[in-house]
């Protein structure tokens, strides 16, 4: 039993008893004591938000929370008066809060997408709308509201940022072979020759730092420009095998329908490894986006890009590429996904030269006790155009497989950031035995995304 003692004038507390089955009240000069069970709380002050009586209800509210009762019912109703009397940032909290335990509830999250969408946090809420309109039991008009609130968010959603910064332990930081020897072709024949420290395989550990970041400017009804860059960093001891990418694409994001969208780029990327430029690449991406409901989007991607290497004029060349994905909400809080790529290496060099198909899928989503997860994985075969004489007069032939998991703990924040932890595999399994890998990797980071 749940006892909360109230103290007001013989009206108030007429009131509140209202409605209030097998409450036991005593009342003497005009001061009421009430005494009420914590499901005849609950159901009076649901009754007063309801009736949007917030300042009656918070009393009750408080009681309830205090106690530790009800708390997913209560949380949800401190929640939404918070919303509607301003504080947002209140409201935010105790939506997460209850989805970090009960992930499935539609309501507390459409009502937590509400409080993002006023919050100016519009990546946040369209993708809490997204899941919330993957309820089956959902009336018409709610399903309506959700395509129109997306529809706006789209139209308003104009920036977008993210960081994680980490430290990463690695089983093959320079992505080297475990070999120690290779057979190298000296006038037809193979002489096995032992292999530079600096070639094989070495682990360390590493600082990490990611940054992704998204910009669209309004220049016309239907049509945004749209900038974005991404940055990679992974810092070892010494600088060998420090590397860094800087990824920027540049263009207008065209809105074909309410559904569709086509984004056309021009895009740059260099990379350094190991203190020095590797690669420079210039090109173009276009993007066709369409969402067939609130729960599936599929996308189709071409990209095409010019490399010049600082390494060796081999490298130098055309990428072509062709990418498809398709997404699909399940569970309510779960997005699974499911990709092909294609691509073209067509360099200087005929033995680097090389044809890549490849086929991944994957599933993230929110589990109960504030937990994010993501699991990914994927696999790919590359032919190479021709041998490489030095080594085999065989031309080389790749089945490349990588998998990664991610779990984070969003019930945590420390100024905004949540820690999580990644263990990525990485595979490489070729007929040369120098281009051969294994790679194991856990990452350990603090996330922050605006």
């Amino acid at each position: 039993m749940l006892r909360i003692f109230l103290a007001s004038t013989a009206a108030v507390c007429l009131a509140l008893a209202a409605g209030t089955a097998q409450a036991n009240s005593t009342c003497v000069e005009g001061v009421c004591q009430e005494r009420l069970t914590a499901d005849q709380v609950l159901i009076q002050a649901d009754k007063l938000v309801s009736e949007r009586r917030f300042d009656e209800a918070k009393p009750l509210l408080a009681a309830l929370d205090a106690a530790g009762q009800k708390k997913m019912e209560t949380s949800f109703l401190i929640g939404f008066v918070a919303a509607e009397t301003g504080q947002i940032d209140e409201a935010i909290s105790r939506f997460r809060g209850v989805l970090n335990d009960h992930p499935s509830q539609t309501r507390v999250r459409l009502e937590l997408a509400r409080a993002m969408m006023i919050k100016g946090n519009n990546g946040a809420a369209d993708h809490h709308f997204r899941l919330a309109g993957q309820d089956k039991n959902l009336p018409t008009e709610i399903n309506q509201l959700i395509k129109t609130s997306r529809s706006i968010l789209r139209d308003q959603r104009n920036w977008s940022f993210g960081f994680d910064v980490g430290l990463a332990p690695d089983t093959n930081i320079n992505n080297g072979t475990a070999a120690e020897t290779v057979d190298v072709n000296f006038g037809g024949l193979y002489i096995p020759l032992s292999l530079d420290q600096n070639a094989r395989q070495r682990s360390g550990i590493g600082q990490s730092l990611a940054t992704s970041g998204r910009v669209r400017l309004g220049v016309a009804s239907n049509a945004k420009m749209l900038i974005e860059a991404n940055t990679q960093v992974t810092n070892y001891k010494g600088k060998a095998a420090d590397d860094f990418a800087l990824q920027l694409g540049v263009g207008p994001e065209f809105n074909l329908s309410g559904n569709t969208t086509l984004s056309m780029q021009a895009t740059g990327a260099q990379r350094w490894y190991g203190g020095k430029r590797a690669t420079l690449g210039l090109g173009g991406r276009a993007t066709l986006q369409h969402e067939f409901s609130a729960q599936q989007r599929v996308a189709v991607s071409l990209d095409v890009r010019k490399n010049d290497s600082s390494l060796s004029a081999d490298f130098d060349g055309w990428q072509f590429g062709g990418y498809a994905s398709y997404e699909r909400v399940i569970a309510r809080s779960m997005i699974a996904s499911l990709g092909v790529s294609v691509r073209r290496d067509s360099l200087a060099s005929k033995g680097h030269s090389n044809m890549d198909y490849g086929v991944n899928a994957g599933i993230a989503g929110e589990l109960p006790l504030g937990i994010t997860a993501s699991l990914s994985g994927g696999m790919s075969r590359a032919v190479f155009d021709a041998p490489l004489s030095f080594f085999s007069d065989k031309a080389r032939a790749d089945w490349r497989y990588d998998g990664r998991l991610q779990l984070g703990l969003r019930s945590i924040r420390l100024l905004g950031f949540s820690p999580s932890v990644t263990y990525s595999y990485n595979r490489n399994a070729s007929t040369l035995d120098l281009y051969s890998s294994d790679r194991h990797r856990v990452k350990f980071g603090l996330a922050r995304y605006f």
